[in-house]
């Protein structure tokens, strides 16, 4: 004789499997939260507490800028140096932030790469393109340290560090002089990223007076 429910265990077991539903659904929210709240992956990443691990995959990130000949107010080149190129790169979290509010959110990391710049080459033997690679630095915006900034060198290839500790005395104020004065938001050369310059004027976060 096959088996039958009753009305009262055929109840049962549906608001047994509704109570199992809706657990799983809250879950899934609390996962979601936890997930939302969490760090961004791409962030610094350090040794010893202050020591920012070297990102490998840096020219992967977003690519904000390029430079030619730039450089800060007390360096001067000699005449017969060749202008340096500098890239700019930025871990992508903090890029897509800047594109929500034109403001680097805690965890930014900024790499600025210098590359030698190279002539003679054909098609075009008087243009200049891109060589070596031959220093890089970075700039963190981390609650943690003064000013909520820090600054660091990794150094030039074949010397290069796995981890760079902070910039300090009188290098550092030097460093801060300059991003402070200097920049056009925050402690950032947006100036030279022409996307991200209009999208802070038109979230108005361009220093006043710039």
């Amino acid at each position: 004789m096959p088996y039958h429910e009753t009305g009262r265990v055929a109840m049962m077991r549906r608001s047994g499997l509704l109570c199992l539903l809706v657990a799983l659904v809250w879950a899934g929210a609390v996962s979601h939260a936890v997930l939302a709240q969490a760090p961004a992956g791409d962030g610094p990443r350090y040794v010893n507490g202050t020591s920012l691990v070297r990102p490998e995959d840096y020219r992967a990130w977003p690519f904000l800028g390029s430079g030619l000949g730039l450089t800060y107010d007390a360096e001067t080149a000699a005449p017969s140096t060749p202008p340096a190129f500098s890239n700019v790169f930025v871990n992508p979290s903090a890029y897509r932030a800047f594109l929500q509010t034109g403001t680097w959110p805690d965890g930014t990391v900024l790499l600025l790469e210098f590359r030698r710049s190279l002539t003679g080459t054909r098609p075009n033997t008087t243009g200049r393109f891109q060589g070596e690679l031959t220093l890089l630095e970075a700039e963190v915006k981390d609650a943690r340290f003064p000013g909520g900034w820090a600054y660091f060198t990794f150094g030039r290839p074949g010397a290069m560090l796995d981890a760079a500790p902070p910039i300090g005395g009188e290098e550092v104020e030097r460093c801060i002089e300059c991003h402070t004065e200097h920049t056009a938001v925050e402690r950032t050369f947006v100036q030279f990223y022409p996307t991200l310059l209009e999208v802070a004027r038109a979230r108005g976060t361009v220093k006043p007076g710039f």
